[in-house]
This record gives structure tokens, C-alpha cells and sequence, in this order.
């Protein structure tokens, strides 16, 4: 094959690989080898991960000296929140008491939980004085940073 019979079989294979919507096209005749592939001038953009869409949440109900009370009521009292994310435990092994419950009598530096973040635990002190009134969340429960852990009034 000469020079200009291969320079027309590649301008041959160019227009298979458009003609037919190839990315890429190969030939193989006697020792003539030809390859030619579409390739984009820029990398495409990856695309956007889908995250799944959480379900509503539904009001947690509790009932507390048999007051029943919904959690996103308008309520007075301070908010102890999260500093971290990581995994609630109310007490600071299975099997022991928890560090308060509803009702308790707290003040400023005392303990009220430990939030576990990559395997270490972290005790969660109180930042003002006085009763726990209510627990938002369950032992073992995930945080999120700044998520409301109990009511203090």
C-alpha cells in the first residue's frame, strides 16, 4: 500500500467513525494498522452525585410526667447542642446509669453525655445551670454539628 492509498483509507475510516456515530474505529489489513478514536477535547465534567431526599420528619412525641409534649412546639428553656458529629451515649458504658435524665438537676461543667467521633469519646459538658426537661435524642442516636441534644430550663 502506498502512501497516498493509506492517506485514503484513513480519511475513509474518518468518515466511517463520523458517518456511523463511532467513538473509535480499528483496521487491521496485512501490516497496515490503522486506529483512530473521538476523543473530547476537554475531560467531561463528572456529574453531580444524587443524594438521596431524607423523609419528612415527624414530631417526636414524649411524654414527661404525664405532660405529653411534641418536639417543634415553641419552648422556653436553653438548647444543649452538639458540638461535633458522632454517635450519642447517654451513659459512659452499657449497662450504667446515664449521666442525667429528665428531671435532673444540672450545672455549669457538668456531664451530660459523650458524643463518640472517630473512636474517641468526648463528654459533653452543660454550659449554664439547671433542669434537663427534656432528651431529643436516643443512646446510640448519629449527631449532626449543632444538633440539639436536651432542653435545660
Amino acid at each position: 500500500m502506498n502512501k497516498n492509498e493509506m492517506f485514503e483509507s484513513l480519511g475513509k475510516l474518518a468518515e466511517m467513525l463520523n458517518e456511523y456515530g463511532l467513538d473509535e474505529i480499528s483496521v487491521e489489513i496485512d501490516e497496515f494498522k490503522a486506529k483512530m478514536s473521538k476523543k473530547p477535547k476537554q475531560p467531561p465534567m463528572p456529574s453531580m452525585p444524587v443524594i438521596p431526599q431524607a423523609a419528612p420528619v415527624q414530631p417526636v412525641v414524649q411524654q414527661i410526667n404525664g405532660d405529653v409534649k411534641v418536639e417543634g412546639e415553641k419552648k422556653g428553656g436553653k438548647l444543649i447542642k452538639s458540638p461535633i458529629i458522632g454517635t450519642f451515649y447517654a451513659s459512659s458504658a452499657p449497662g450504667k446509669p446515664p449521666f442525667v435524665k429528665v428531671g435532673s438537676q444540672i450545672s455549669k461543667g457538668d456531664v451530660v453525655c459523650i458524643v463518640e467521633s472517630m473512636k474517641l469519646m468526648n463528654e459533653i459538658t452543660s454550659e449554664f445551670d439547671g433542669t434537663v426537661t427534656e432528651i431529643l435524642v436516643n443512646d446510640g442516636d448519629s449527631l449532626e454539628f449543632d444538633q440539639p441534644i436536651m432542653r435545660v430550663e
